[in-house]
């Protein structure tokens, strides 16, 4: 199934829910400017506005503050710092490292010393301008390599190891070595970081937020006012994107509103501006790498070492699961026979690096993708040649580095349907002939796959729980605990929960993630939002499925297993009633018309102290092919073509996944060629805004641009049999940046040195050598 063909097949009149595309469940209203963001809502009267003062310098002594001037603009009505906070000074979080306003220590230019509160948030923003902090300039390490060097880290060093990487390469007929850096990447969502805090009666409270996590806003909010989790509820109907951003980040606004409306006793919203955002909050962690690859001369790797160094910020934050999800995709694709990899979390004085879509996969994937496409060139190989014969196997060759049986290989079937699909073989032969014509403008090619576990990698967090509700009327209200970022989260329960009940997709509603009603939620992250979620609520519709079946079993005098539900009917071997006739009746008789739903994800089991074990519960699998151009007078490069094979098993919503396929691979497009963080030498972040930093436009997509999914259902017990696809279709851009080295290597410079992103000055520096 091709991107248009399925586009133009949007459809709401198939008799099934699920497995057809659907429109998203709010696209007109967001096109309509009708549906509600955290800003839209109404504010209550006596709201103020926050804004934030943040520390100038990336590490000192913080000695005083003076808001003299601040407080005497009219409209101001205070600031609030450490000295506010009625329960724990520390966040929750993790590590409990991170301090909720920074008080004796400053980290990182940019870290939150204290709010100021005003009638409106114009006058708090230059409120906040006004404030002056005493500060005292204490060393900063600002690089990964010096963090390194002083043993600076923000958790434990750790090491996995199978076989004897060292005598490996000591035996390996060819060797090579190399090192090179990927930078981080903002987050850049649409909606920035929001939070509205309302205090209510007895002191609980009401909180407003764009997070992919409710629960734990909830947690960290509770944990700083010093009362219980029931206190404090969290609401969230839709964020205007999210990619990992807001997973943790949101959490830190919520509790700073929260601590002022508590100070301060009126409801307060707390709004970050882009260069704030951009200032303050945590971004996909850079990564440093040193490797050494012993190969033999088909290019079959015989042995590895690898050392990455994670750049975390100044705290922990998610650092741990994104360096750990970074070792377990090392090998991407390829089995890694002798292989040992370090990994080191390196503090600096930044920003607390934090999750983005991949959680560390990208940082993993990267270096086995430029490591044999140095084969190849060594060898002088192609190196699609060089992929194949490194690819996991289906009898042996099948066990990761942390002992995880890859049971659903497809790796070889999709790698090769795309070779052909594509003409990539054709393709490279035209490339080298108008390379060899063309002076200055140089093209490459590359196709890459990605294998990427799905399931948190903390076994915990793999459960969910949903509310299914039937009314009289017959219309159907679902809740869970997911949130909707625009990746279609709430479609698809929705299509999940109207074929479980037999009714049509438009008698569902989906509504706003609350912790009143699903309790303890797990982020909507690792790509298990549907997993869970739709699971959860697909086993709650279930349950009031199989109450009105006994109830229609009864009246007709045949088993529950005979009624079926089917087109908003209710059919036995003796009637066909209406469903919502039978919603009707039931409720007259007295029949439970609501259920809760539950699912925990099978089989997975994860020890951390060996970093062994099954951390996830089923792989998915895609490729690209992406072909490029580069001008080697300026460096400046374009993306002529991109060919996709996905993998996304039966889906659920096929224009949902392509979207999603489309959207992950322009993000990591964006990651590995035009988006670039750049810090100076004072911890300050120069690119903070637009005219700095670049995301893809819509100048940037490759006028041929095909996205096709792979038939085959999930082969392990997945609701619907569909795959998860949020995360994996931002590795297929590494595709990208391998056509870019290739491009390079055509011009006869040294992609063996060219780092991440590859910038216009990045490829001219690699093309002049």
């Amino acid at each position: 199934m091709n991107a248009p063909d399925t586009l133009t097949a949007l459809t709401t009149h198939s008799p099934r829910a699920a497995g057809v595309s659907r429109h998203h469940e709010s696209a007109r209203a967001q096109v309509a400017g009708g549906a509600t963001y955290i800003d839209d809502i109404p504010e209550v009267r006596g709201t103020l506005h926050a804004a934030p003062i943040c520390s100038p310098v990336a590490h000192g002594r913080l000695r005083g503050i003076d808001a003299t001037a601040a407080l005497a603009l009219p409209g101001v009505r205070g600031i609030v710092d450490a000295r506010d906070i009625p329960g724990d000074p520390v966040l929750a979080a993790f590590g409990h490292d991170e301090p909720v306003f920074a008080s004796d220590t400053v980290q990182f230019t940019g870290q939150v010393v204290a709010l100021l509160l005003a009638d409106d948030t114009m006058t708090a923003r230059r409120a906040a301008r006004l404030v002056q902090l005493d500060i005292e300039p204490l060393p900063a390490v600002i690089s990964v390599h010096e963090a390194h060097a002083l043993q600076s880290y923000v958790l434990p060093p750790v090491h996995v190891k199978r076989g004897d990487a060292s005598a490996a390469l000591k035996r390996a007929p060819h060797t090579l070595e190399g090192h090179f850096e990927v930078g981080g990447q903002e987050h850049f969502y649409l909606e920035g970081q929001i939070a509205y805090v309302l205090p209510l009666e007895q002191n609980q409270w009401w909180v407003y937020t764009s997070t992919q996590h409710p629960g734990e806003v909830q947690h960290w909010v509770s944990h700083a006012l010093g009362i219980a989790n029931h206190a404090v509820t969290v609401e969230c109907r839709r964020m205007g994107g999210g990619f990992g951003g807001k997973e943790t980040q949101a959490g830190h606004l919520a509790v700073w509103a929260a601590i002022a409306a508590n100070r301060l006793k009126r409801p307060v919203k707390l709004r970050l501006d882009r260069d704030d955002d951009f200032l303050i909050t945590g971004k996909r962690h850079p990564f440093a790498y040193h490797y050494r690859a012993g190969f033999d001369a088909t290019g079959l790797l015989c042995g590895l070492e690898l050392e990455m160094l994670a750049n975390c910020g100044f705290s922990a934050d998610l650092s741990g699961p994104v360096a750990d999800r970074a070792i377990f995709h090392a090998d991407n694709a390829y089995f890694l026979e002798d292989v040992a990899i370090a990994s080191y979390r390196c503090k600096t004085n930044t920003q607390s690096h934090t999750a983005f879509r991949g959680f560390g996969g990208p940082q993993g994937v990267i270096v086995i993708e430029r490591i044999l496409s140095d084969i190849a060139r060594r060898l002088g190989l192609d190196p699609l040649d060089v992929r194949l014969r490194n690819l996991y196997g289906i009898e042996d060759r099948n066990v990761t580095h942390y002992q995880m049986p890859v049971e659903d290989n497809i790796l070889e079937p999709l790698m090769t349907t795309l070779a052909q699909t594509s003409h990539y073989r054709e393709r490279r032969e035209q490339i080298a002939t108008w390379n060899a014509k063309s002076p200055i403008i140089k093209k490459g090619i590359a196709l890459t796959p990605v294998k990427f576990g799905i399931s948190f990698t903390a076994t915990l967090f793999n459960q969910a729980g949903a509310l299914v509700h039937v009314y009289t009327d017959g219309s159907v209200q679902v809740n869970h605990g997911g949130t909707e970022m625009g990746q279609g989260l709430n479609t698809k329960v929705a299509a999940i929960v109207a074929d479980e009940l037999g009714v049509p997709f438009e008698q569902v509603m989906s509504t706003a993630a609350d912790t009143s009603k699903v309790p303890n939620a797990s982020a909507t992250a690792a790509s298990s939002g549907t997993d869970l979620n739709g699971r959860a609520a697909q086993f709650a519709a279930r349950h009031v499925r199989d109450n009105l079946a006994a109830f229609v079993a009864g009246l007709d005098g045949c088993g529950a297993g005979a009624v079926r539900f089917e087109a908003g009917q209710v059919i036995t071997p003796k009637t066909t009633r209406a469903f919502n006739a039978v919603v009707h009746a039931a409720y007259a008789n007295r029949i439970q018309l609501w259920s809760d739903g539950f699912y925990r994800t099978p089989k997975i089991h994860y020890d951390k102290t060996t970093m062994q074990g099954r951390p996830f519960y089923y792989f998915a699998y895609g490729a690209a092919v992406s072909e490029v151009a580069i001008d080697t007078l300026t460096g400046e490069s374009r993306v002529l073509k991109v060919d996709i094979l996905h993998d996304v098993g039966h889906s659920i919503n096929p224009a949902i996944d392509i979207g999603q396929i489309e959207g992950g691979f322009v993000q990591g497009m964006g990651w590995l060629t035009t988006e670039q963080l750049v810090w100076n030498d004072r911890g300050y972040l120069q690119t903070h805004a637009p005219s700095t930093y670049k995301i893809p436009t819509t100048g940037d997509i490759p006028e041929h641009f095909q996205v096709n999914l792979w038939p085959e259902p999930n082969r392990e017990d997945n609701v619907h049999g569909s795959k998860a696809v949020g995360e994996p279709p931002f590795m297929l851009a590494i595709s990208v940046f391998e056509a870019l080295r290739d491009a390079v290597a055509q011009a006869g410079g040294t992609p063996e040195g060219m780092n991440a992103p590859g910038t216009a000055e990045e490829v001219l520096r690699a093309v002049t050598g």
